[in-house]
């Protein structure tokens, strides 16, 4: 039986489809398409490890929904946690703040954070600290960390694919351990690799 989960914390499946292509119009980019893969890689994942997988489904669908604003670094993060909260939606709030942050901490972004004001890191960051995460919340940082736009790869593929664009901090290599930890907690859960779930050819690579 799939987990319990708060279905008011969340749109619809049509309405999350419909705020993603409204976002997708005003910002048209490949994160549009990487969305659509994360949806799908969370609906396949937890499905098969008990938790809801309408609820997966829609927060894979909305946890980048900030970009829609522009384009944007960490400034994606605070339009879509201000805008799911604005619009009633404090799950997918909640995990359009959690998605970018295996490691919990504010300074582990990968990219600038100079995008967002200090008064807004500041309440990012205490938001942040405030989370005791959840199925959920790792669910979604998994699956970001396996969505190419268009098509799921290794973890390692789309780990180094963000590092050319957004380069390298201090807090890389801690960030990159804490998502292949992500990926065998998954593993086991779902009694299966995920790729294999999935469909992932491992050799394709």
């Amino acid at each position: 039986m799939a987990e319990s989960s708060l279905k008011t914390g969340v749109p619809s499946r049509e309405e999350a489809m419909a705020l993603l292509r409204e976002a997708a119009r005003a910002n048209p980019g490949p994160w549009e398409a990487h969305s659509r893969t994360a949806s799908l890689c969370a609906e396949a994942i937890g499905e098969r490890c008990g938790l809801d997988p309408d609820m997966c489904g829609v927060l894979g669908l909305l946890h980048d929904i900030g970009r829609g604003g522009g384009v944007y670094d960490l400034r994606h993060v605070w339009e879509g946690w201000t805008r799911m909260n604005a619009l009633g939606y404090p799950l997918a709030a909640r995990i359009c703040l959690t998605h970018s942050f295996p490691l919990q901490e504010l300074d582990s972004y990968a990219g600038s954070v100079e995008d967002c004001t200090a008064e807004e890191r500041a309440v990012l960051a205490r938001e942040l600290a405030g989370l005791t995460y959840d199925r959920y919340d790792r669910l979604i940082q998994l699956c970001d960390a396996l969505a190419l736009p268009g098509r799921p790869t290794i973890v390692e593929k789309r780990l180094v694919d963000v590092a050319l664009r957004h380069g390298f901090n201090d807090r890389t290599l801690d960030k990159w351990r804490a998502v292949l930890a992500l990926k065998r907690e998954f593993d086991e859960a779902c009694g299966v690799s995920i790729y294999s779930l999935l469909g992932i050819s491992v050799g394709e690579f």
